[in-house]
């Protein structure tokens, strides 16, 4: 398909016309070149007709202090292709939304143009098809996914998923379940809440751990070897711009009926805070001891730092000690802006082990992964991701380790 991309971003179009890429995923760049040579990719600024619209903007909170969810990006988009819109167009929202956007959108447009017959306002054949479809990738996997994912498909009418199901099975290996607009959009949010529950009860259970002087991924371990028990791993939080976002999206659309996805939440961004007195309480029990943070991305092996329960433990510890704090992005070609000043220095893996008397781990890259124990064993090592489990508990060579801590 020939396809135009459209951002707000000056950089971002200029740079995919280019043939280039403005973010790390495995396989993404070469696939990029290789369509903007062919003519097949191009970028702009501004909207321009097309058959199929498909809308991938964010969808923050507002800056209420509630988490209230943010759809103005949504309705903005959407404004920009009405001006665009002709009779036989299908209009496709995939950003993560609180339910009822898509018919939020569809009523804006009607709003915009009278001219044309929406889906589901009238008993008329509608001119646009309109529906909602989630996207459901995993960033570092994104192509692959994005072809051999199964995919919900909302339409606002029966009509409008019959249409957008033609669309994505023409790229989509997966199954296509078509549904309504609004059970799609809550299919989204339901699976990033299932999954935030889930590590919620890791975390939690890795601070009892951590109370007990108990080692939590071998209690995991031995746990998850009955049938019947799943149990996921434990982090510094939980990060990125959906797990860690959308809950709220649901608490925010039935705040009576929704107090353990909220308890979750609180859960997760509790262990974010239980990672920085525990961090800070190593650092200041050592004063003339340099500290290595080790990753910054709210996941592995990804240049995403969005919502990253790592860049906050990072950032307070460098705001709070400066100078003493080494931090280690392998993704990142220079600190976040809030670590400006702190006198914190960014360094790459091998300057951390040499220098650094602390180690600090926040995210499990694979080059921290490969690090060998004879590099690691005279540190000081708080684990919160549970990668070294080699890591000696007894002293070595006078130094104690800590590598139950989770």
């Amino acid at each position: 398909m020939k396809v135009l991309g459209i951002d707000v971003s000056e950089h971002v179009v200029e740079t995919i016309n280019r043939g280039q890429i403005h973010i790390e995923e495995v396989d993404l760049d070469g696939l990029v070149h290789g369509v903007v040579q062919r003519g097949l990719l191009s970028a702009s600024t501004t909207m321009a007709p097309a058959d199929v619209f498909v809308i991938a903007v964010p969808t923050p909170f507002a800056k209420d202090g509630h988490h209230t969810p943010d759809i103005s990006y949504v309705l903005s988009a959407a404004r920009e292709v009405a001006k665009v819109l002709k009779a036989g167009d299908a209009i496709i929202l995939e950003s993560t939304s609180p339910v009822g956007t898509t018919e939020q959108m569809r009523d804006m447009i009607a709003a915009v143009r009278p001219d044309l017959k929406m889906p589901g306002m009238s008993h008329e054949t509608p001119d646009i098809s309109i529906a909602y479809c989630p996207e459901r990738v995993l960033p570092g996997r994104i192509l692959e996914e994005l072809t051999n994912n199964d995919r919900s498909i909302g339409g606002i009418t029966p009509r409008c998923a019959r249409k957008a199901l033609a669309f994505y099975k023409r790229f989509v290996r997966g199954t296509c379940i078509t549904t309504d607009a609004r059970s799609a959009e809550m299919t989204k949010l339901v699976e990033n809440a299932y999954r935030d529950v889930n590590i919620a009860f890791a975390n939690e259970l890795s601070m009892i751990s951590d109370a007990m002087g108990l080692d939590v991924w071998e209690v995991i371990r031995l746990a998850n070897r009955h049938p019947r028990v799943n149990i996921l791993q434990p982090g510094p939080g939980v990060g990125g711009h959906c797990i860690a976002v959308d809950p709220w999206f649901i608490v925010n659309g039935a705040p009576e009926h929704s107090p353990l996805i909220r308890t979750a939440r609180g859960v997760n961004d509790g262990k974010i805070h239980h990672v920085i007195a525990r961090a800070a309480a190593l650092v200041e029990a050592h004063p003339a001891a340099k500290i290595g943070c080790l990753g910054l991305a709210f996941k592995a092996n990804i240049d995403d730092f969005r919502e990253s329960p790592a860049r906050l433990v990072a950032g307070t510890l460098a705001r709070r000690f400066g100078a003493r704090v080494h931090v280690v992005e392998p993704y990142a070609t220079q600190l976040p802006i809030e670590f400006t000043g702190t006198g914190a220095l960014q360094v790459d893996i091998d300057t951390a082990l040499e220098e650094c008397d602390v180690l600090i781990v926040l995210v499990d890259h694979d080059v921290f992964k490969s690090v060998p124990l004879a590099e690691r064993a005279h540190k000081l090592v708080y684990d919160t991701r549970g990668i070294w489990p080699d890591q000696p508990e007894e002293p070595v060579m006078g130094v104690t380790t800590l590598r139950k801590a989770g």
